[in-house]
């Protein structure tokens, strides 16, 4: 009896020693406590996280982008309703309202089943798999990619061109991607890559394999939307519907123009950014001065 006794007192340290090096069990994903999620990776294995905490953006929130506004929010509409619609690729200048117009559109679209999946560029590998988890579900996904750009080899570079447009199975009907970028093509691109674009006989101009190969990416999204910076009457008009939103009078809004134009000309931009940067200070520095 002491014999056995001795024998599962060591297995049973033995079992705990093993259970520690296992990778935690996968957390149930509680669908419904959620329309925003993160793909997180915790000893190799990947699960969805819920976002609690939502930015409240709206559409109407973003200001002189009506073109590129009415692009997205067709295309989202369009895929909610269970119609054709493409994969995203927004780029350009920094602040400009990229990423926050897509959260406008999951606001906006969340109560008819849109969701919302963030994935960083480290865990682009795992595409396949996060496609594989959300096929079955009822609701609509979009996967977002934020600032996304390669260098050259990296291993998330393939994986997306798999899942816009490269694998022998059907992209699944429920998920599209939506990426935000600074890069029009998603890499660096160099003087030296001008150099290998052909002559032809008949005077056409055709890119070489490098330059075929970094647009070979980007155009497998079927919605390209560009984003330009703002000229100053458009700065000085978000920065009006910010301060606006913040609870200042007209009189207060014509008066911090002076003082935005400073705000824009130090940090060398003139982006919706700096405008909602620039009205968070101007407020909470004259709500003190009036408490």
């Amino acid at each position: 009896m002491d014999k056995l006794e001795h024998f599962l007192t060591r297995a049973e340290a033995l079992l705990g020693r093993l259970e520690t090096m296992l990778p935690p069990a996968t957390p149930l994903i509680e669908w419904d406590k959620a329309v925003a999620f993160r793909w997180r990776t915790r000893q190799g294995r990947g699960y969805l996280q819920p976002v609690p905490g939502l930015s409240s953006i709206a559409l109407d929130d973003l200001q002189n982008i009506d073109r590129q506004k009415s692009a997205i929010e067709r295309n989202t509409r369009q895929f909610v309703e269970k119609r054709p619609a493409n994969n995203v690729l927004l780029t350009g200048a920094r602040g400009t309202g990229k990423s926050s117009l897509i959260k406008a559109c999951l606001n906006a679209y969340a109560a008819q089943g849109l969701r919302l999946i963030e994935v960083d560029k480290d865990d682009l590998h795992d595409l396949g798999d996060i496609v594989d988890l959300v096929s079955g579900r009822p609701e609509r996904f979009v996967i977002f990619c934020d600032d996304l750009s390669f260098e050259d080899g990296e291993s998330g570079y393939k994986a997306l061109k798999v899942a816009l447009d490269g694998s022998i199975a059907a992209q699944s009907d429920n998920v599209l991607i939506y990426a935000t970028s600074n890069r029009r093509h998603l890499m660096p691109e160099y003087m030296k890559e001008n150099e290998s674009y052909r002559h032809t006989d008949d005077g056409e101009i055709h890119p070489g394999e490098v330059i075929e190969e970094k647009i070979s990416l980007s155009e497998r999204f079927g919605l390209w939307v560009s984003f330009y910076p703002f000229k100053q009457d458009d700065y000085l008009t978000i920065v009006g519907h910010w301060l606006r939103h913040f609870g200042a009078a007209a009189a207060d809004v014509e008066a911090a123009r002076g003082e935005a134009l400073i705000w824009a000309l130090e940090r060398g931009s003139r982006s919706g950014r700096v405008a909602f940067q620039f009205a968070r200070d101007w407020t909470g520095r004259h709500e003190a001065a009036g408490a």
